[in-house]
């Protein structure tokens, strides 16, 4: 299979600049080689390379960034190799279920219109297929924890704002051509805005910054007006919510 030739490639490695090397796991962004990613991200942490100061985990690959004071391309390179030598193959675990509640369309997604027009659906269908599903974290980025979200329906798919807005508030839930996002802090954006979620995404004063991290998975959760501003007042009340099946 196809999939399984991409999950047991050989990993590439390259050198960028003078302080970091890249590692690539596959070309295709798909569930298996981010896990493969993921994988890998926690293997180099636990092994304490000497130098390593940071690990960028993206959609197929890994950036290692090292001190360069301290080692060098080559050392990293080796010691990366020395990991993958004999290794079992990589575990896929599925990281942790964060359930983010959104209040849809009106004020606080005045794009969802227009996403049902393209799509040829009613509003609540689109929100009944958006929060229908589980969406796997394959990174983040542009902006500090917006998650770059895998699995959006392709009925709902939507092209990006042909003039980007200058203001997006906060905990803005987008669609932005096949993907789907959450901007955790007020920015410009192009993405298509379908709602809105009460709750602070992203607290550089906070123990634990970020409500998610790369390899997590998101769960959408409707709710209404007044249960956003519920959660907006109280987030304590969102976070011990019992988690429903699916």
């Amino acid at each position: 299979m196809e999939i399984a030739a991409e999950r047991k490639a050989e990993i590439k490695r390259k050198p960028v600049g003078d302080r970091a090397v890249l590692l690539e796991f596959g070309s295709r962004i798909e569930e298996a080689v981010n896990c493969r990613v993921m994988s890998w991200e926690r293997r180099i942490r636990r092994a304490g390379i000497e130098g390593i100061v940071e690990l960028v985990p993206a959609f197929t690959s890994l950036l290692v960034c090292y001190d360069p004071l301290v080692t060098d391309y080559r050392r990293v390179s080796e010691a990366v190799q020395r990991l993958e030598t004999g290794m079992e193959q990589d575990e896929q675990t599925a990281g942790k279920l964060v359930e983010i509640p959104v209040c849809y369309g009106g004020a606080f997604g005045e794009d969802l219109s227009f996403v049902a027009e393209h799509a040829g659906l009613t509003e609540e269908e689109v929100i009944g297929i958006h929060s229908g599903r589980d969406y796997r974290i394959y990174m983040l980025g542009f902006l500090p924890g917006f998650p770059y979200l895998g699995g959006l329906d392709e009925r709902i798919a939507t092209p990006r704002l042909t003039s980007p807005r200058t203001r997006i508030p906060a905990g803005s839930v987008g669609i932005g051509g096949e993907q789907t996002g959450i901007y955790p802090m007020e920015s410009p954006g192009g993405w298509q805005l379908i709602g809105r979620t009460p709750l602070t995404l992203f607290a550089p004063g906070r123990e634990g910054n970020m409500l998610y991290e790369a390899g997590d998975t998101i769960r959408f959760v409707p709710v209404g007006p007044e249960e956003y501003e519920t959660v907006s007042r109280d987030p304590g009340s969102w976070s011990v919510r019992p988690k429903e099946k699916r």
